[in-house]
C-alpha cells in the first residue's frame, strides 16, 4: 500500500494570499452579522488592513526563492515585485471603493436585485448606501492575481484566473446609476470571460498531452515539466503549438490585447469607475504577470517560434488601442483603447528575451497603474446631476472651471502619452531599450509611432479643457472626500517621482528579475 506523502507548505511564503483569502471570508461574515449602519466602515478598515498585512509579508519574504505547495506556487522575485505591486495598487483602489462623500451612498447600487430604471432604483441611487459586499469581492479577488502572480502550474493558474475573475464580473453590474449599461458590461465580461477560461483550460489539456512524450517522466503540467518537454518531448509539436496558442488566448484576454481586446471599452465604460480603476490597475499587473512566467519559464524553450507571432499580436495591439483611441467621445471608453495601446508596450517588454526587459516591464506595470487609478479617482469627481459626465464634450471649459484638478487630469494625460519627467517616459525607456538591444527593431518603431498617434487623443482633452469657453453643459467637480484625496495624491506623486527619480524603483525591480525554475 503506498503511503500518501502531504506536499509541505511554506506557511509564511503563502502568508500574503493567506491573508487577503482570510480577509474575505470574516468579510462575509461582516455581512451576516454586523449591522447595516456599520458595515461599510467595519469593511473598509478590514480590507485595507488586510492589504496592509499582506504587503508586510511580502516585504519580510523579500529574500525568499522558493518553490512551495507541490510545486504549485513559486516565490521568487518576480512573484514578490508583482505581489507587493498588486497589493499597493488595491489600497488606492479601495480608497476609491470605500468613498462615500463624492456622491451620497457611494458609486455601488444600494441593492443588486433591484429592477433597473424602475422607480425603487431612482429611489435607491439618490439617498441609499452602496452595498458592503463589493469588499469581500474585492478582497477575493486581490487574493487571486495574488495566487495568479505565483502559480507554478498550468491548473494552479486556472484556479487562480477564476478566483478573481468572478468577483470582477460581479463588481462590473454594481453601479450605482446607469444600471442597465452597468449591467449589459458585466455580462459582456462575463460570456467573453467564459469562453477565454475554456480557451486556457483546453490549452492546458494539449500541454498536458504533450509533456506525456518526455521518455522517463511522467507528464504533469507544472512549469519545470514543460520546459523540460518544451526540449525532449517525443510528441507532435502541434500539441505544443496549439496548446501555447490556446493559454495566450486566455492570458492575453486578461491582458486586454487585440483581437481580445473587444470587451474592455464596454466593461471599463460600463462598470462603476472605482472597479474600473482596480482593473485597469491590478488586473492588468496579474495577467502580465502571469505572462512572464508562462512564457519566461515554461516555454522559454521555444521562444524563436512564440515571439513573431506575439510580436504581431503586440503591434495590432498598439495600432488597435491608438487608432481607435481618437475616435472616442467618451473619456471612460478612451481610457480603456489607451490600455489596450499599454497592453501592447508591454508585450514588447515580455518578448525582450533578458533580464532587463523583464525588469522594464514590471517596472512599467507599477507607473501605469498608479497613472491609471489616479485618471479614474478624477473621473469619478467631474459630476452634474446625473452622476458622473463622461462625455468629451461635457469636459470643453473644464479647465476655467476647475483649474486645480484640470491641472491634476492634464499631467496624468502628458504621463500616458509618454512626456518626460513623468513615469509615462521612463516607463517606455525601459522598455523599448531592452527590445533594441534584443535587435527588434520594427517592435520600438510600432511602438515609436503608435505612442505619437496616441498622444492626439490625450492632448485633445487637454485643449479642450483649457483653451475652450465652459457653458451651461460644463459640469463641476466635486470637491473629494478624504478617500478619493488620498488616492489622488498617491497617484500624482508615484507619477511625477517615478518620471523624476526613477532609480529606486528600477534597481528593485532589476534585482527581482530572475525566476526561480
Amino acid at each position: 500500500m503506498t503511503e500518501l506523502k502531504l506536499p509541505s507548505l511554506d506557511y509564511a511564503a503563502l502568508a500574503p494570499i493567506l491573508i487577503m483569502l482570510g480577509a474575505a471570508l470574516v468579510g462575509v461574515l461582516v455581512e451576516a452579522f454586523v449591522p447595516r449602519r456599520l458595515r461599510n466602515p467595519v469593511q473598509l478598515l478590514l480590507a485595507l488592513a488586510a492589504v496592509l498585512a499582506a504587503l508586510t509579508m511580502v516585504i519580510l519574504n523579500a529574500g525568499d526563492r522558493l518553490i512551495t505547495a507541490g510545486a504549485a506556487i513559486a516565490v521568487d522575485g518576480p512573484t514578490l515585485f508583482l505581489q507587493g505591486a498588486i497589493l499597493i495598487l488595491a489600497v488606492m483602489a479601495l480608497l476609491l471603493i470605500g468613498e462615500r462623500a463624492v456622491e451620497r451612498g457611494g458609486a455601488f447600487v444600494a441593492h443588486a436585485a433591484v429592477t433597473a430604471d424602475s422607480p425603487d432604483d431612482r429611489r435607491q441611487a439618490e439617498w441609499a448606501g452602496g452595498t458592503t459586499e463589493v469588499y469581500p469581492l474585492t478582497t477575493f479577488a486581490i487574493g487571486g492575481m495574488l495566487i495568479f502572480v505565483a502559480a507554478n502550474d498550468l491548473l494552479t493558474m486556472f484556479i487562480a484566473l477564476e478566483v478573481f475573475s468572478l468577483p470582477l464580473y460581479l463588481l462590473c453590474a454594481l453601479a450605482r446609476r446607469r444600471r442597465l449599461l452597468s449591467q449589459e458590461a458585466a455580462l459582456k465580461y462575463f460570456m467573453l470571460g467564459a469562453y477565454a477560461s475554456a480557451f486556457f483550460l483546453f490549452g492546458v489539456a494539449l500541454i498536458y498531452g504533450f509533456t506525456a512524450g518526455v521518455e522517463g517522466r511522467s507528464a504533469g503540467v507544472d512549469f519545470a515539466t514543460v520546459h523540460a518537454a518544451v526540449g525532449s518531448s517525443s510528441a507532435s509539436q502541434l500539441l505544443l503549438f496549439a496548446g501555447m496558442a490556446l493559454l495566450a488566448i486566455g492570458l492575453l484576454f486578461k491582458a486586454a490585447a487585440a483581437p481580445f481586446h473587444v470587451w474592455t471599452p464596454d466593461v471599463y465604460q460600463g462598470a462603476p469607475t472605482p472597479v474600473t480603476g482596480f482593473m485597469a490597475a491590478c488586473t492588468k499587473v496579474a495577467a502580465f504577470g502571469a505572462l512572464l512566467r508562462v512564457f519566461h519559464v515554461a516555454f522559454a524553450g521555444a521562444a524563436w517560434d512564440f515571439t513573431p507571432v506575439l510580436g504581431a499580436l503586440a503591434v495590432l495591439t498598439m495600432l488597435v488601442g491608438a487608432v481607435l483611441a481618437v475616435t472616442q467621445t467618451d473619456i471612460k471608453r478612451l481610457l480603456a483603447y489607451s490600455s489596450i495601446a499599454n497592453a501592447g508596450y508591454l508585450l514588447v517588454g515580455v518578448l525582450a528575451p533578458s533580464k532587463a526587459g523583464l525588469s522594464g516591464t514590471m517596472f512599467y506595470l507599477v507607473a501605469y497603474g498608479f497613472s491609471v487609478l489616479a485618471a479614474f479617482a478624477v473621473v469619478t469627481l467631474v459630476r452634474d446631476a446625473d452622476g458622473e459626465a463622461t462625455h468629451l464634450s461635457r469636459w470643453a471649459g473644464l479647465g476655467r472651471r476647475s483649474p486645480f484638478f484640470a491641472s491634476i487630469f492634464t499631467f496624468i494625460l502628458l504621463a500616458f502619452a509618454g512626456i518626460p519627467l513623468t513615469s509615462g517616459f521612463t516607463s517606455k525607456f525601459a522598455i523599448f531599450a531592452p527590445a533594441l538591444e534584443a535587435n527588434q527593431v520594427w517592435l520600438v518603431i510600432a511602438g515609436v509611432l503608435t505612442s505619437m498617434v496616441l498622444a492626439f487623443p490625450y492632448l485633445r482633452v487637454v485643449v479642450m479643457m483649457w483653451l475652450s469657453e465652459p457653458g451651461e453643459a460644463t459640469p463641476t467637480v466635486t470637491v473629494p472626500g478624504a478617500l478619493t484625496s488620498a488616492a489622488l495624491v498617491i497617484g500624482v506623486l508615484a507619477t511625477l517621482a517615478l518620471g523624476v527619480a526613477p532609480a529606486p524603483l528600477l534597481d528593485l525591480a532589476n534585482g527581482a528579475a530572475e525566476f526561480v525554475r
